[in-house]
């Protein structure tokens, strides 16, 4: 059965729903709300009702655990991108978002699953040092194209650049999350790729103003 990632599987715990099904358990978290069905599977479950949710491994948590607030941050990024490619992205750099959304969810899953078991099941879940390098490499080639930075960049410009801006503060915001689990409680690379991505997205909020000729505002 394929795994699909119902929508609370980033926001609150990145659980898959159907994952969880394979081992005769499955993975609920889906918003209280929701009506919407996967195939034969409802993605609500009354579970959020009592301010629980559920992680990869089974265990009922608090929505206000710190596994759950830092699953909920990528997710919040995710969504951030999502925003900035509708806002008019170059075909190359809407290219590098897009693949970066696709590893955000992998980023989710891995954080709610504590005892790091998704991977044997859902290999496009598990992040590796060759995706950490990929991200190196959009770096350097995109940082190419800038002119030096010579002092701290104000947020703004273009509605392309500020909202790569913004995502690239909730990205941190993301990190500090994963960190305060200890960095012994998720895999290097994971931690790796997010501080990564915030300095990559730095780069292409200053690429996509200076493309259109929108001047950074030096502070």
């Amino acid at each position: 059965m394929t795994a699909v990632p119902a929508q609370e599987s980033a926001t609150e715990s990145s659980s898959l729903v159907r994952c969880g099904k394979r081992s005769g358990r499955r993975a609920s978290c889906a918003p209280g709300a929701f009506s919407h069905t996967i195939g034969s599977v409802k993605l609500y479950t009354g579970v959020g009702d009592r301010g629980e949710t559920v992680l990869f491994d089974g265990k009922h948590v608090s929505k206000a655990e710190s596994r759950v607030a830092a699953c909920g941050d990528i997710d919040e990024l995710n969504a951030a991108l999502g925003f900035a490619l509708i806002t008019g992205l170059d075909t190359d750099l809407a290219d590098i978002v897009t693949r970066v959304q696709d590893d955000l969810f992998a980023v989710g899953a891995t954080l709610a699953d504590p005892g790091a078991q998704i991977a044997n099941r859902v290999t496009k879940a598990e992040l590796k040092a060759s995706d950490v390098k990929r991200l190196e490499e959009w770096i350097d080639r995109l940082d190419s194209e800038l002119p030096p930075l010579r002092s701290f960049i104000v947020p703004g410009g273009h509605s392309t650049g500020a909202a790569l801006h913004l995502a690239r503060a909730i990205c941190r915001r993301g990190e500090r999350s994963i960190v305060q689990l200890g960095i012994e409680a998720v895999p290097s690379d994971l931690l790796r790729y997010v501080n990564r991505l915030s300095d990559l997205l730095f780069v292409l909020a200053r690429v996509a103003n200076h493309r259109r000729q929108v001047p950074e505002r030096e502070w």
